[in-house]
């Protein structure tokens, strides 16, 4: 399979969570801190720094990984 090419072009900001714990009923991870939940997107890398820096938010800039891109055909599956 491969994957599409949609959603490239967005930026996403994201919250690292603060003071995780073990939810007692069901283990999961929780947290009281509702900023885990929020996700901003913007249309380039110099609006979301320059937002993270209006705001006074710590931040890091992670840059997509190039893509390897293989073609490959239906008929491959069948041959030996």
């Amino acid at each position: 399979m491969q994957s599409g090419l949609g959603k490239l072009s967005k930026w996403i900001l994201e919250f690292e969570t603060k003071d995780p714990g073990k939810n007692p009923l069901m283990g999961w991870e929780s947290s009281s801190d509702t900023y885990t939940e929020l996700r901003l997107e913007f249309s380039s890398k110099e609006l979301a720094i320059n937002y993270a820096k209006k705001m006074k938010i710590d931040y890091e800039v992670i840059e997509p990984k190039k893509r390897k891109i293989v073609k490959k055909s239906y008929a491959d599956n069948f041959l030996i």
